[in-house]
């Protein structure tokens, strides 16, 4: 039920305020200021132009002049005096200097171990395999290694000397030995010898070159598998790539990890890849810089539509395009399963 006085209030909804502010004059617009400002300042609903008085209707003092303002201001400060202090500072220094308390340095000292005149002579004169077979019958045969001897004497009268290991040298990879002018020539010959082609870790391709691999990739027929991780590889490298998978049918495999190429140029392959049904793998992990949201979205459409790819080398940031490329990757091995049964039976 409506109270009486919202009654009253119903035939107030349909002014238009505007109206009424444009006809009131310069006068009547003073007053309905100083109206509001007696209500209540404090009023949230009310402009901060109208929380307060205009005090803007002073005349002015006349023209502003910059050098007479600085002198002012230096006059001002040369006349304030400082405040006098109370209790002047003689350099006197209150209260005890403190000083941190040295932590006594704890010897321990070992205690002698004693053992029954018999066992230390069993003991003395035990052979190595025997000392290991004891030390397995006490448990404590984890703490032996066969880098362990006891043909030395200690100080504190146990027979465990301990020989260092030997360290293992670690060597470096051997370099590529892909002859790369060679393997293009082999490429554009259409060689048909030449199946796979290995350009990783050599950084000294020109990225022209890197281009014409792909350009000559596009009339191959005969490599199936195409390697330039970690060739310093970027976007216009991928962006010919991508070129090459809208024209090549016979590449099975595809691996550019390692390199420079950004979210764009792997937008430039998903896009060859919605219509490429021959790639089977395509790494394209470890880049410079992560790939963003919106890209791996993209990348998980495109192995939802795609029904070849059946190994996808990228790590996911986001949980939602991880867990779509991978149902998406199970459903083409499910399919390439599938083909496989059929051409058997």
């Amino acid at each position: 039920m409506a109270l009486p006085f919202k009654k009253d209030l119903e035939k107030y909804k349909e002014i238009d305020e505007d109206e009424i502010l444009n006809k009131l004059s310069e006068e009547e617009l003073k007053q309905l200021e100083s109206a509001l400002e007696e209500i209540d300042p404090e009023n949230a609903l009310l402009p901060a132009g109208l929380r307060q008085k205009d005090q803007t209707a002073k005349a002015d003092t006349g023209p502003f002049n910059r050098d007479k303002l600085l002198q002012y201001l230096e006059k001002e400060a040369m006349d304030y005096k400082d405040r006098d202090d109370f209790l002047p500072f003689t350099g006197e220094r209150k209260g005890k200097v403190w000083i941190p308390k040295k932590k006594p340095i704890e010897i321990h000292q070992e205690e002698a171990t004693t053992l029954d005149p018999e066992l230390e002579e069993a003991l003395s004169s035990a052979t190595d395999t025997e000392l290991h077979d004891l030390a397995a019958i006490l448990g404590v045969s984890t703490l032996l290694t066969s880098t362990q001897s006891y043909d030395g004497t200690c100080t504190d009268g146990y027979n465990n000397v301990i020989k260092g290991e030997k360290v293992k040298p670690v060597f470096d990879e051997p370099p590529n030995p892909t002859n790369v002018e060679e393997t293009l020539q082999r490429i554009k010959s259409n060689d048909s010898s030449l199946t796979e082609v290995n350009l990783n870790n050599i950084k000294n391709i020109p990225i022209p070159t890197l281009k014409d691999f792909a350009k000559a990739m596009e009339r191959n027929a005969h490599v199936k598998k195409f390697s330039l991780a970690a060739t310093r590889s970027n976007d216009p490298v991928a962006m010919a790539f991508s070129d090459m998978l809208r024209e090549n049918k016979t590449l099975k495999s595809l691996n550019l990890e390692s390199n420079f190429i950004t979210g764009t140029g792997v937008q430039a392959l998903v896009e060859a890849l919605r219509d490429n049904d021959t790639l089977a793998e395509i790494k394209i992990d470890n880049q410079r810089q992560q790939l963003g949201t919106s890209t791996e979205m993209e990348i998980a459409k495109m192995l939802e539509q795609n029904t070849s790819i059946v190994k996808f080398g990228y790590h996911f940031t986001q949980q939602g395009p991880r867990s779509r490329a991978a149902a998406a990757i199970t459903k083409n091995n499910d399919l390439v399963r599938r083909r496989r049964v059929e051409r058997d039976v």
